[in-house]
């Protein structure tokens, strides 16, 4: 009876991890989309809209691979360049963007680390962009945050998780909440391409894909 219940749970995962991936290239899709201008803000928020999707594309051959507690840490780098590309496009001053597109150097280097992290980006974000957009931030944050951070610097989540094993349920909750920045990414990147239609394409592609998404306010521990 066990085997045949962890059997059903693999195969739930697997489920969804095909679900997921489609929901991914329809995500590619969208931000293949030809951008509104070359501008520094938009060109610099779109690669950052594909960093983020690398890391989700990073976070499920890590659940596959079983690498667990890399994947989840992942969600949180995920979520962070998404914020980053809100804060460019809403809300950064001119000083930031020349410090994000200068060449690589260490001068260029030194220059940048004084960018804001990533609760003083939120904090400009809540000024400057609009409602709608920064609302998921906020409950991301609220639910995920601690927990994600936990997993990052090796504090109580990694160290339990990692010794005692991943339940099933944990799993999945982090793939849809990957899933979720997945969705954000999707809408931010439409907003960049100043197609107003695209944009409300991605919200009724939620609908198609609702199985992806996890429950409003369920956090991952």
């Amino acid at each position: 009876m066990m085997a045949g219940v962890i059997n059903l749970r693999e195969f739930i995962i697997d489920k969804l991890l095909v679900r997921s991936s489609e929901f991914e290239d329809y995500v590619v899709h969208i931000l293949r989309h030809p951008l509104y201008d070359n501008s520094d803000r938009i060109r610099v928020s779109k690669i950052m809209c594909s960093v983020s999707l690398e890391h989700a594309e990073s976070f499920k051959i890590l659940l596959v691979s079983r690498n667990f507690t890399s994947a989840i840490s992942l969600l949180r780098l995920q979520f962070e360049c998404l914020v980053r590309g809100m804060w460019i496009f809403y809300a950064a001053p001119e000083t930031a963007l020349r410090k994000l597109t200068a060449e690589l150097s260490e001068d260029s280097q030194k220059r940048a680390n004084n960018l804001p992290m990533l609760s003083e980006m939120i904090s400009h974000l809540e000024r400057k962009a609009p409602k709608n957009a920064i609302d998921p931030i906020l409950e991301f944050k609220e639910y995920s945050w601690k927990p994600l951070s936990s997993y990052v610097h090796g504090g109580l989540h990694a160290i339990d998780r990692h010794s005692k094993g991943y339940p099933t349920q944990i799993l999945e909750q982090a793939l849809k909440a990957s899933n979720g920045v997945n969705g954000l990414v999707a809408v931010f990147g439409s907003i960049l391409t100043g197609q107003h239609q695209l944009t409300k394409e991605v919200y009724k592609s939620f609908d198609e894909y609702s199985d992806c998404f996890q429950a409003k306010g369920a956090v991952v521990l």
